[in-house]
């Protein structure tokens, strides 16, 4: 079937459009490619950010399903565009009482990276009857986060696997 970007709460979007506006965050937190941009910056391609705590209950069990199903959702990252250009990312934290917060920009190979990965996800699973979310998996143990390819179970789909 293909992939599917996920639909972002409302207020994750508008945490990462108002830090966007802010002109607080772009003398301290905004990355130096957002800086000296004259077009107006937009919010893109939404990923939920999931974290593999390997400390968790999750890692007893061993298997990699177990693993990762104990991963949990701790925000959105949204990739910054300038235009057609794609110059940062900004990621949103969901708080203890359920709200979304601006946590911070980002810039380097990072941002780049996950939008060639997208494309790269998407013709991967072109042919597929399945369809797909993509998720970040932030594994800090690891250092690393990965762009982790969720399957959409229908009833039916979900008999065969």
């Amino acid at each position: 079937m293909s992939l599917s970007l996920p639909q972002p709460p409302a207020a994750a979007l508008r945490a990462v459009l108002t830090a966007l506006d802010s002109p607080s965050a772009v003398c301290a937190g905004r990355p130096s490619a957002m800086r000296h941009r004259g077009g107006p910056l937009s919010a893109a391609h939404p990923l939920p950010v999931h974290l593999l705590d390997a400390t968790g209950s999750a890692a007893a069990s061993g298997s990699g399903r177990g693993l990762l199903a104990g991963a949990r959702r701790t925000g959105w990252r949204f990739l910054v565009r300038d235009g057609e250009e794609v110059v940062a990312a900004a990621e949103t934290r969901e708080t203890a009482e359920g709200q979304h917060v601006f946590a911070h920009f980002a810039e380097g190979p990072y941002p780049l990276s996950t939008l060639r990965a997208l494309h790269q996800a998407r013709a991967h699973t072109a042919a597929s009857p399945t369809r797909y979310l993509p998720r970040l998996l932030s594994v800090p143990g690891r250092y690393m986060t990965a762009l982790w390819l969720h399957p959409v179970l229908t009833p039916a789909t979900a008999r065969t696997c």
